[in-house]
């Protein structure tokens, strides 16, 4: 960008009371040039990590509390890390947004076949069922356990957990002893017993984060154990 683009450019947007998406992009691109924002031009995918995290929550939070204002707010500050990673990205000549788009597009448009194509779904449980089979399909995903190792581990471990149990119980796989749903199950006596394990383990020095996190990587680990032994069984 030439100095004298450069403030065309900020004149352009000095002019504007509404914004839009392209505007943003050359914002990030005024601020990440030469010339521009010395702390913005020094940060890299890992050192805005954990803004990503905690603008989510904080997202998270206002829908909780129906927020609208403040979901305004956070919102905008997500698609700002979407677009600051994006241009670091382009920098080292990885992607660009508008990759970001385009693959997010496409990925619409390749597991709605029942809008977009000539598969039926006429139900909430259809339209989940072919999704996650597109989803295995594109990821070379050919068996539960593949999904399973695909969910990812930087999730929150109480997320993950669920994730994996709700996996492995609709392909059938057996859960660890006590996980069976009870009479007395409710939101209140679920969570009520959530918090009662963490004060236990922060009572026992044990990261409760930590230790539901290996119990997932045991669970999965268990399951391809039983799946080689099965294996070699009928070999």
């Amino acid at each position: 960008m030439t100095p004298h683009e450069r403030t065309d450019m900020i004149q352009t947007l000095l002019a504007k009371s509404r914004f839009d998406t392209t505007d943003l992009l050359h914002i990030m691109e005024l601020l990440r040039s030469e010339g521009g924002c010395p702390w913005d031009r020094e940060q890299t995918h890992q050192s805005i990590r954990s803004n990503l995290i905690e603008e989510t929550y904080e997202a998270i939070e206002a829908i909780d509390t129906s927020n609208n204002i403040l979901m305004q707010e956070e919102l905008g500050d997500i698609l700002l890390q979407v677009v600051f990673h994006s241009r670091i990205a382009e920098e080292e000549g990885a992607f660009c947004y508008e990759d970001v788009t385009t693959g997010v597009c496409a990925k619409l448009i390749e597991r709605h076949p029942h809008i977009f194509g000539d598969v039926k779904a006429d139900t909430s449980s259809e339209v989940l069922s072919n999704w996650d089979k597109i989803k295995r399909k594109e990821k070379g995903q050919k068996t539960t356990l593949e999904a399973l190792d695909g969910v990812s581990r930087s999730l929150p471990s109480l997320m993950r957990a669920a994730k994996l149990s709700r996996k492995a119980a609709k392909a059938g796989m057996s859960l660890p002893e006590g996980c069976a749903a009870r009479p007395e199950d409710t939101a209140e006596t679920i969570g009520a017993a959530l918090f009662a394990l963490a004060a236990r383990a922060e009572a026992a020095g044990v990261d409760p984060e930590g230790a539901l996190y290996a119990a997932c990587e045991s669970f999965i680990a268990s399951k391809k154990d039983a799946s080689a032994k099965e294996k070699g069984v009928n070999s």
